[in-house]
């Protein structure tokens, strides 16, 4: 006995109505992720060629100043006194001699970055180094 095939199976055309709803969800969280600040610390650091700057192979602290002159270590905003205690335990903490890394903002004035270097060798921390960006290099090697 032969049964008689109606059965179909896609009965209507392509339904685009999921797609579309998943699309639209897309584009607002993609605009979301552009609109909404990224977290962290907006540094504008100075340029300069680092493969002719000094390093470091001690363990290293690291200090930022943003662009209104405020100190930020390990991600806390603090003021001087309190960077001193911090780095007297990081001194204290540590075995080797650590390395003090300032990352300043490139419109902070000498005097303060000279000030955070004298807070850390208050500290014990006697050797500093300040961060810098390198330098993008064209194709022909020129600046």
């Amino acid at each position: 006995m032969k049964f008689p095939r109606n059965a179909k199976l896609l009965r209507s055309p392509f339904d685009m109505a999921p797609f579309a709803a998943v699309f639209f969800l897309l584009v607002i969280f993609l605009l979301l992720g552009v609109m909404l600040p990224a977290p962290g610390l907006h540094l504008s650091l100075p340029r300069a060629d680092g493969s002719r700057l000094p390093g470091t192979d001690k363990p290293t602290v690291a200090v930022a100043i943003d662009s209104s002159g405020r100190l930020y270590y390990a991600n806390q905003m603090l003021t001087e006194d309190e960077l001193t205690q911090h780095l007297r335990r990081a001194v204290a903490d540590s075995r080797a001699s650590l390395t003090l890394i300032i990352q300043a903002d490139k419109s902070i004035p000498y005097g303060q970055l000279m000030g955070v270097a004298l807070l850390a060798q208050n500290a014990g921390i006697y050797d500093t180094l300040l961060a810098t960006q390198p330098r993008v290099v064209s194709a022909t090697g020129q600046p």
